[in-house]
């Protein structure tokens, strides 16, 4: 297996005030066979605060043993929550697939489908491309000859609407706390599914305890009224940002090389140096990301089986065997890929 970093902006082309240094990127891992392989772009989730490492690593490798060539991005995201990504997050995705495409000889993609599988927030970011392609401008001349359209995308308990069945934090690190009505409707998704929409494969958990699983019934709805080739498939049992259930996730075997701007921003506001940050979301932020060797972080170490909701009373309880307990949400991957097969 090839594998390498790559920045996907060159200097002065990205311009984010809030990115401490960081400069979205691409992760590869590539066969070395000399064949050309079907891609597939990743986009972890995070809450438009952070590019979660368990969305990253463990289903780039799922989809590499499945004979495709992987991408994953490392978006923007702001965790202090005081500069709105706006189009950002979608200027990134659009970028990595038109930097991909035109290295498509280079890369063992040469005439082979480009698909895009987001998790949460990031599958918002690949539906936000699926429907608005079109509005994306690069700023480089060049790129604006190579399409900005995946030709599929993945959505995994997608974040896809900022109306009622939103979730509330991903919606305000992206378009701000007021949430302006203009805004609110164009990061809708499911208001913007067109003739020109690629074919989407959906999966979310009925019980989903973060994002709600009618955001996932939005746009599935959506597709069908517009005659878009789609698949939807709900699992009765699971929580939020299962990504694929098997024993590497549940050990927490993957590389934390998402975190990079996560890591940059702490680190700034704890100096003082954060931008528009909030004498509160200072406050927050330090409880949440303690020093290492404080009293704070040793208690976050523990992990309890158990979780109680305000009142008191147990909510949920963590199987014996979580491989076991969640072997039918593990079966996303046969079926994305028998969806990919036909589009």
């Amino acid at each position: 297996m090839k594998s390498f970093r790559e920045n996907i902006w060159q200097e002065g082309e990205y311009t984010y005030m809030a990115a401490y240094g960081f400069t979205p990127n691409i992760r590869a891992y590539l066969h070395e066979d000399g064949a050309e392989h079907d891609c597939l772009l990743i986009v972890p989730g995070g809450g438009y605060c952070m590019v979660a490492s368990p969305e990253a690593q463990i289903p780039a490798m799922e989809f590499f043993d499945r004979g495709m060539n992987v991408f994953v991005l490392t978006y923007t995201a702001d965790i202090t929550m005081s500069v709105p990504l706006l189009m950002q997050p979608m200027n990134d995705a659009a970028r990595a697939l038109r930097f991909i495409r035109s290295r498509a000889e280079t890369y063992g993609i040469e005439g082979k489908k480009i698909v895009m599988c987001g998790f949460s927030a990031g599958a918002h970011v690949c539906g936000s491309l699926a429907v608005h392609h079109r509005d994306v401008k690069d700023p480089n001349p060049a790129y604006n000859q190579i399409s900005a359209r995946p030709d599929g995308v993945i959505l995994a308990y997608p974040v896809i609407t900022l109306g009622e069945f939103t979730h509330i934090y991903s919606a305000q690190a992206l378009i701000g706390r007021d949430l302006p009505d203009d805004l609110k409707d164009y990061f809708s998704l499911e208001k913007h599914v067109t003739e020109d929409t690629p074919p989407c494969f959906l999966w979310q958990t009925r019980d989903d305890n973060l994002v709600p699983v009618e955001n996932s019934y939005l746009f599935a709805n959506a597709l069908r009224e517009k005659g878009i080739y789609h698949a939807h498939y709900v699992f009765p049992a699971g929580f939020h940002g299962l990504s694929i259930p098997n024993e590497a996730f549940f050990k927490g075997d993957f590389s934390d090389s998402t975190m990079e701007q996560l890591e940059n921003a702490i680190e700034a506001v704890k100096a003082g140096k954060g931008i528009n940050v909030s004498p509160e979301r200072v406050a927050e932020l330090k409880a949440q990301f303690p020093d290492k060797n404080s009293e704070e972080a040793k208690k976050t170490e523990e992990k309890p089986t158990e979780k109680e909701d305000s009142n008191g009373p147990l909510v949920f309880r963590f199987p014996d065997d979580p491989v076991k307990a969640f072997a039918d949400v593990a079966m996303w991957p046969d079926l994305a890929m028998v969806w990919m097969s036909r589009i």
